[in-house]
């Protein structure tokens, strides 16, 4: 079984195109309509939206015992909501990615069809370094400061195996979550390079797949203090983890 977590944040103005987008897919890929019918499951997880995104989510997917919507009050941040997804997920196989599917959809076949491959792998990350065109959207200074923070990820973070921990499309068998998880407990945009820290620790195989944006959505992230909050996130985590 597939499981798919898609976060989602005020996300009013896509989550209608979102859910039929994802629905149509899934169920080619891996559901009644696909060559070798395999169930699958889709979690969006709704992080404290304040705007109608939940109200228009359980409207479209109240018909389809595919899609499941779990819903807390609290914006807690999209580590928190990926987390939860992942916990709740029955999938031998959970991937995530994010709302206005950035990377699009034929990622997750390729992805799930990679993992399947490499059975013994237990993690695949999207990788825009590996892709020849993984940045050739980006403004020169996002671009600049993507790549400065990657750099900054490998020798002050301790990531030694993953060139681009931060990237929006990851896939996990189910032993790798089930080791993971508990040792998890970052709620914001630090929580990708937790989990890649505790399987590099934890020795568990990850391997990548090149990856670029196709769909430029709003972002979230405020650069400067997301940024500050990651660095001062991963001293933390990098001490923490040391002690398991």
């Amino acid at each position: 079984m597939i499981s798919l977590v898609i976060p989602m944040y005020n996300e009013e103005a896509i989550i209608e195109s979102t859910i039929k987008s994802v629905t149509a897919f899934m169920d080619e890929k891996f559901g009644s309509k696909s060559v070798n019918p395999n169930k699958y499951e889709v979690i969006f997880v709704n992080d404290g939206s304040i705007d109608a995104t939940l109200a228009l989510a359980q409207n479209l997917v109240r018909d389809n015992a595919n899609i499941k919507i779990i819903s807390y009050e609290q914006n807690r941040g999209k580590g928190c909501a990926v987390r939860t997804g992942m916990l709740a997920a029955s999938g031998d196989v959970v991937f995530f990615t994010d709302c206005d599917l950035a990377y699009g959809l034929d990622v997750i076949y390729e992805g799930v069809t990679l993992l399947s491959e490499n059975r013994q792998a237990g993690i695949l990350i999207g990788s825009r370094r590996k892709h020849r065109e993984g940045f050739e959207s980006y403004s020169l200074l996002r671009k600049t400061m993507s790549l400065g923070f990657f750099a900054v990820l490998r020798v002050y973070g301790g990531i030694k195996r993953t060139t681009d921990s931060q990237s929006g499309i990851k896939g996990f068998r189910r032993e790798a979550t089930r080791q993971i998880l508990p040792f998890c407990e970052i709620d914001g945009w630090s929580f990708d390079f937790e989990m890649l820290l505790i399987a590099e620790k934890f020795g568990i195989e990850i391997i990548e797949m090149p990856v670029k944006i196709i769909n430029h959505g709003t972002s979230k992230v405020n650069v400067v203090k997301d940024s500050l909050q990651m660095l001062k996130d991963i001293s933390a985590i990098r001490k923490r983890v040391q002690k398991l």
